[in-house]
């Protein structure tokens, strides 16, 4: 059968002001057709398995809608080894509506799916607790303290996004990363707007693992066509928040962020605010999620550490609006009336009788 489409509630987001994009993004001209784009894509997924002796497709899904139209264009390839399936990464300190929401789209589409969590929990972390495990701090000092602010984010991303990823990696090839290699499918794009900074490379090894991105040089209106045209379902957090919502660690979270969420999520704020009170109980200067530690290291404008948190760009602080405010300036919110949301078309599927 045909799918309907319905019309969910979304509030506009906040807008990131951001740094410019990689010259990279510029270096090709356009691509004029859709069907040129998935050409593309395809040559670009040939030539990784060309390349290198691969054992392993996985398609990583976040569980936005960026990674829901890779899934669907790659869901052909994941069919090679029994190592082949859909990985989605699971923070631990993120959305449970997205990881329902990647469940229910790789039931869907009878894909396999691997839901990785990861070593060292969020809470853990933040509540100083996680001991170095390498180096000269090995078992004598603690890898972090407090809520991350940017200067923490590499901290998050390798803890809770690649270690994971590595740890799955190396279930696999285990130490034979020069004879065999697993092949990560990503979504990340070049040019997804002119606020955020994505900085990906068609194929990028390492070590073990090739990175391959093949929407590298999908447009947005390429994106937007392709959905229209295959009725990929949405995510609802990411209508609601334009953002998947899989990772929170709020290293990069815009002012009135946390506000966004309790708005649509009040489970998820609520938990966020409960580790800020066990944060401040135990003594730590960064006891707010979302906000720079005092004196904390601030990153470059636009710098993105970690391959799978392009939409986590630095904001330029003295540009970067409340998101309370933009949604007031825009008679969203007023003292006497709750936000009257626009109506967003959401494709569901129809349901067999």
């Amino acid at each position: 059968m045909g799918r309907r489409q319905v019309l969910m509630p979304m509030l506009p987001g906040m807008p990131d002001a951001v740094a410019g994009r990689p010259a990279k993004a510029h270096a090709r001209p356009p691509l004029r057709t859709l069907e040129q784009a998935i050409a593309r894509s395809r040559d670009i997924i040939a030539e990784a398995l060309e390349r290198y002796p691969i054992v392993a497709r996985q398609a990583l899904v976040s569980g936005g809608n960026d990674s829901s139209v890779l899934l669907h264009l790659v869901r052909d390839y994941l069919d090679s080894s029994p190592h082949d399936a859909v990985v989605h990464v699971n923070t631990g300190i993120g959305i449970d509506d997205t990881r329902q929401h990647v469940r229910d789209l790789t039931a869907a589409w009878n894909l396999p799916l691997r839901e990785l969590h990861p070593r060292d929990s969020y809470e853990d972390l933040i509540l100083g607790q996680v001991i170095a495990r390498t180096g000269p701090n090995a078992g004598i000092r603690s890898v972090w303290k407090g809520f991350p602010g940017p200067g923490g984010h590499g901290v998050m991303y390798r803890r809770l996004k690649n270690e994971p990823l590595q740890r799955n990696r190396a279930a696999i090839i285990g130490t034979h990363g020069r004879s065999q290699k697993v092949l990560y499918l990503a979504g990340m794009r070049w040019g997804e707007s002119d606020r955020r900074f994505r900085n990906a490379a068609e194929i990028d090894p390492d070590g073990g693992i090739i990175w391959c991105s093949p929407l590298v040089h999908w447009t947005n209106e390429q994106m937007r066509q392709y959905r229209e045209l295959h009725l990929i379902p949405r995510n609802p957090v990411a209508e609601h928040l334009h953002m998947s919502g899989e990772c929170l660690c709020g290293a990069y979270a815009k002012p009135g962020e946390l506000d966004e969420i309790e708005f649509f999520y009040p489970r998820t704020a609520y938990r966020i605010r409960s580790l800020e009170k066990k944060v401040e109980a135990a003594g730590m200067p960064a006891c707010k999620w979302g906000q720079a530690p005092p004196g904390g290291k601030q990153p470059k404008p636009g710098s993105v550490p970690g391959r799978l948190c392009s939409s986590c760009p630095a904001p330029l602080a003295d540009q970067q609006m409340d998101l309370m405010d933009l949604w007031a300036q825009s008679g969203l919110l007023t003292p006497t009336t709750t936000p009257a949301p626009a109506l967003v078309p959401v494709p569901i599927p129809e349901v067999a009788a």
